[in-house]
């Protein structure tokens, strides 16, 4: 249902880490797709542009007429082409399963196909309202990592009636997670952060996703348990790390959801392998993710789920969180190489932004027109068109312009934000030494808070949106450099020219 013009996709997504998962199997039959929100048919519907990172296919007649009646509600038929067809565009973030309202009919698991596995260390009273979100489930296990006190750990789990899983030594979420998998005997598991705050029914938008045989892991959305109150409560109700958004993703490096957090994931369990790496305290949940993703097995993000969480609101811990976190990018760009860089772009792009700060913005524009036309022509083989004069609708090169043009403009805004993430320390005494670099480098490193705060629009003015940004990015920068000195290396520092591009965690 696709030509052979088209862009590969499952050699970028999968590499063999162990624990194989099914990266050949196809979409089920009767499941019904919703496009993504950035997904496009252009030249009568023969070609389709979306995913992340963007995709461009086209499609034979057979493929069109297809996709046009999935987009319309029509479900995937059960012959193999169209499933195959279905698969790519559920692999490439151009399209999203649609299980819909939740009944139990449709054969998916049901909670007493779940164990929900919670690691804990002295969090008791966290942990008993944790627990009482989860009455009326059958398999609760509470793995105590080491607390001060275990016998109140173990009262509070009677108390619930949910079996305790002691270590003998502590050795973090990850480990006491592992702890939890081993002695589950149900085909999922969910692992979840005794600061959570289970909410009625939180289960049910996640099961349907198993459905799906390639699904190995599913996350909610992570919103505050409660409204913050003060300035820095409001901004992490509005911009926390554990919230990955509003729209539904498929999760890999490169994806617009590029991990989820591990405070609250189903698995199943076949996919979960060994589990979480030993000895890594932060970003464990990350390496976890992108294992089981390297695999072959899909994990996705539904936000029509929703856990509530207990956020840092305290500014020491809040701010010492963030760092933890920046300490995890050497550990993980050993692991994943290339996949933990501050900014992913392109040749052209580089090219256009580099002369356009510093002086001289025709040759950006020249640049820039030289990549559209290059582009276009290359689409043009793709829309069927005539290069560089077409007959007809000018979908290369309008697409051209789009991708290009856009994308330089929207180049923007991870630029500034790699240069107050992580390129500070240098940034700073750059505009220092060169005057003229100081109001287009103050401008990048603003226009991506003041942007983020107007997408947002959260309950909180804009200079403090700003400032509180600012604070978190220091504090994840000051993280990523001191694990590089602790790890000796500087692959976290470096950009990456001409990739399909990966994402900090």
């Amino acid at each position: 249902m696709i030509t052979k013009k088209k862009f590969p996709i499952d050699a970028l997504f999968f590499r063999d880490h162990g624990n194989q998962g099914p990266a050949d199997e196809l979409a089920p039959a009767g499941l019904r797709l919703r496009a993504d929100s950035g997904t496009r048919l252009v030249a009568a519907g023969t070609v389709l542009v979306g995913g992340s990172p963007v995709r461009v296919l086209r499609l034979t007649p057979a493929g069109a007429r297809a996709v046009a009646g999935w987009f319309s509600g029509v479900p995937v038929a059960g012959s193999a082409a169209a499933r195959a067809l279905a698969r790519r565009l559920l692999d490439a973030g151009i399209a999203h399963p649609d299980w819909g309202a939740p009944d139990g009919s449709d054969g998916s698991p049901g909670v007493a196909d779940v164990t929900v596995v919670i690691p804990v260390r002295d969090r008791y009273a966290e942990l008993g309202r944790c627990l009482a979100g989860l009455r009326g489930l059958p398999h609760v296990i509470v793995v105590d990592d080491c607390s001060a006190d275990p016998e109140a750990i173990a009262a509070i789990c009677a108390e619930h009636g949910a079996r305790v899983v002691r270590r003998a030594v502590n050795g973090g979420p990850g480990a006491a997670r592992n702890s939890g998998l081993a002695v589950a005997s149900t085909a999922l598991v969910a692992f979840l952060d005794s600061d959570c705050v289970p909410r009625p029914g939180w289960l049910d938008r996640l099961l349907p996703h198993f459905g799906d045989q390639a699904v190995g892991a599913v996350a909610p959305r992570i919103v505050p348990h409660e409204e913050g109150t003060t300035w820095l409560g409001r901004y992490e109700g509005a911009s926390s790390t554990l919230d990955m958004g509003s729209r539904p993703s498929i999760v890999r490096p490169g994806a617009r959801v590029a991990y989820v957090p591990g405070a609250a994931l189903v698995v199943r369990k076949a996919a979960a392998g060994a589990g979480f790496a030993a000895g890594m305290y932060v970003g464990e949940d990350v390496d976890f993710v992108w294992r089981m993703a390297a695999a072959g097995w899909r994990v996705r993000y539904e936000p029509a789920a929703v856990m509530g969480h207990d956020h840092r609101v305290r500014f020491r811990a809040w701010f010492a969180r963030r760092r933890d976190y920046g300490t995890s990018a050497a550990a993980l760009e050993q692991l994943h190489p290339g996949v933990v860089r501050p900014l992913y772009t392109s040749w052209w792009t580089a090219g256009a932004w580099a002369t356009a700060l510093s002086g001289r913005p025709g040759i950006a524009v020249t640049l820039t027109g030289t990549a559209t036309a290059l582009l276009a022509r290359r689409l043009s083989r793709v829309t069927g068109e005539r290069w560089p004069l077409p007959a007809a609708s000018g979908a290369a090169w309008a697409l051209a312009g789009r991708l290009v043009g856009g994308g330089t403009l929207a180049a923007g805004r991870p630029l500034g934000s790699a240069l107050s993430r992580t390129w500070w320390p240098v940034a700073i005494p750059a505009v220092v030494a060169v005057p003229k670099l100081r109001l287009p480098v103050a401008a990048l490193i603003l226009a991506p808070p003041l942007l983020d705060w107007a997408d947002r629009r959260p309950p909180l003015d804009p200079a403090r949106y700003v400032t509180a940004r600012l604070l978190d990015d220091a504090a994840y920068s000051l993280g990523v450099w001191q694990g590089c000195l602790s790890r000796r290396t500087i692959r976290p520092l470096l950009p990456v020219f001409g990739g399909t591009g990966g994402s900090s965690p």
